[in-house]
């Protein structure tokens, strides 16, 4: 009982950490921070954050860690289902299961995520994002992707879908925007599987209905 105790406690303590620098990050920006602020902002000690994590480096990319591996574990347990059904019907629908587990998560850590991709975050963060994205696309076991199949350079096609990607997300996190996760994986899908000009009214015949 008393072990479970002191592992709750510690939750606790590493969330209240965490609450501080998201907090700090929207007052102040990241590169301002210091141990200090988190340390009085989270109401702990300095020995307390230091039992956990080395600097408020360290912590921020302790955070980027989790979220990458959440991502990732969503990525590892549904591609492969996509791959699967991308020459069939059901392509665009498991398309779309994927994009509304991604949003529903990102919409579970929102406040972490608009911080860090906000002007006050931390700017390797988005780097990171289209390092996942370009692993997840070309360079896992179930890539989605194959060198074979490609029409143009994987680097650009893997920048433009990062950075189309990581956009749309920034639009409804910075500005909030008030889609549901579901309408979002919507909006998402139509432009990935159709493209940007069928999502400009071109081609209306052509993929997925409007809504």
């Amino acid at each position: 009982m008393k072990e479970n105790f002191t592992d709750l406690r510690v939750i606790r303590t590493v969330e209240s950490i965490k609450g501080a620098l998201v907090d700090l990050i929207e007052e102040k920006g990241f590169e301002s921070i210091t141990v200090k602020d988190i340390t009085t902002k989270a109401k702990i000690n300095r020995g307390t954050f230091y039992a956990h994590y080395q600097d408020k480096f360290d912590l921020m990319n302790s955070y980027q860690r989790e979220i990458m591996h959440e991502m990732s574990s969503i990525a590892k347990e549904n591609l492969p289902n996509l791959i699967a059904d991308l020459n069939t019907n059901n392509a665009k629908f498991q398309s779309m299961d994927i994009a509304v587990l991604i949003f529903t998560f990102l919409d579970q850590n929102r406040r972490f995520m608009k911080a860090v991709l906000g002007n006050n975050g931390e700017l390797s963060f988005q780097t990171k994002l289209k390092d996942f994205m370009w692993k997840t696309l070309f360079e896992s076991a179930d890539s989605l992707f194959k060198p074979e199949n490609l029409l143009v350079p994987a680097e650009y096609l893997a920048s433009y879908i990062a950075s189309a990607h990581i956009g749309v997300v920034q639009q409804w996190l910075l500005h909030d925007r008030k889609e549901s996760p579901e309408e979002m994986a919507l909006i998402l899908s139509k432009i990935t599987l159709n493209g940007p000009f069928f999502a400009a009214g071109f081609n209306k015949d052509v993929g997925l209905k409007k809504s």
